[in-house]
C-alpha cells in the first residue's frame, strides 16, 4: 500500500460574513406550511466566506464540508431543533446555485473553487430549509457543520 499526500505553506485569514471563522447563517422564520410538498425548500439565505491576507496571494481555494454528527445520507444537514421532516441544505453560489452534498468527499460535494488575487477571495453560499418527505412541523430549526478550506 501507498500512501501519499501533501502539506502547504497556504493560509488565509478566514472570515464568514464579517464574524469570523466560527460564524452564524440566521434562515428566517417561515411558516411550516411552505414545506408542505416532498422536496420542498425555502428561506434561502446567503452567506459568504472571505479570505484576506493569503499566503501566497494566488492560486485557488474552495471550502469543503466535513461529513460528522449533523451529515445525513441524502446530503443535507440534520436539524437538532424541534421542528419535525425539516433539514438544512447548503447551497454554492459559486456554481449558479448548485446543491452541496455534504455525505460526499472532497471534489464531489459541487462546492466550486474561485481564484485567490491579490491575496483575496470570496466564495459565496447559501442555506436553506428543506423538506425530504414533506409535511414539515413547526419549531426551531438549528444545526452545524465544520468546513475546512482546500488551497490548490
Amino acid at each position: 500500500m501507498t500512501i501519499n499526500g501533501q502539506l502547504t505553506a497556504n493560509t488565509c485569514d478566514v472570515s464568514g460574513n464579517g464574524q469570523g471563522n466560527n460564524f452564524t447563517v440566521t434562515l428566517p422564520t417561515l411558516s411550516a406550511k411552505e414545506l408542505a410538498a416532498a422536496g420542498s425548500t425555502a428561506g434561502a439565505t446567503a452567506f459568504n466566506i472571505a479570505l484576506s491576507n493569503c499566503t501566497p496571494n494566488t492560486g485557488n481555494v474552495h471550502a469543503f464540508w466535513e461529513y460528522g454528527v449533523n451529515t445525513l445520507a441524502d446530503g443535507n444537514l440534520k436539524n437538532n431543533g424541534g421542528a419535525s421532516n425539516v433539514e438544512v441544505q447548503l447551497l454554492d453560489y459559486n456554481a449558479g446555485q448548485k446543491v452541496i452534498d455534504v455525505s460526499k468527499a472532497d471534489l464531489a460535494q459541487n462546492s466550486q473553487s474561485v481564484a485567490i488575487s491579490s491575496g483575496s477571495a470570496s466564495l459565496q453560499f447559501a442555506a436553506q430549509y428543506i423538506s425530504p418527505t414533506g409535511s414539515a412541523g413547526p419549531g426551531s430549526v438549528t444545526t452545524d457543520v465544520t468546513y475546512s478550506m482546500v488551497y490548490q
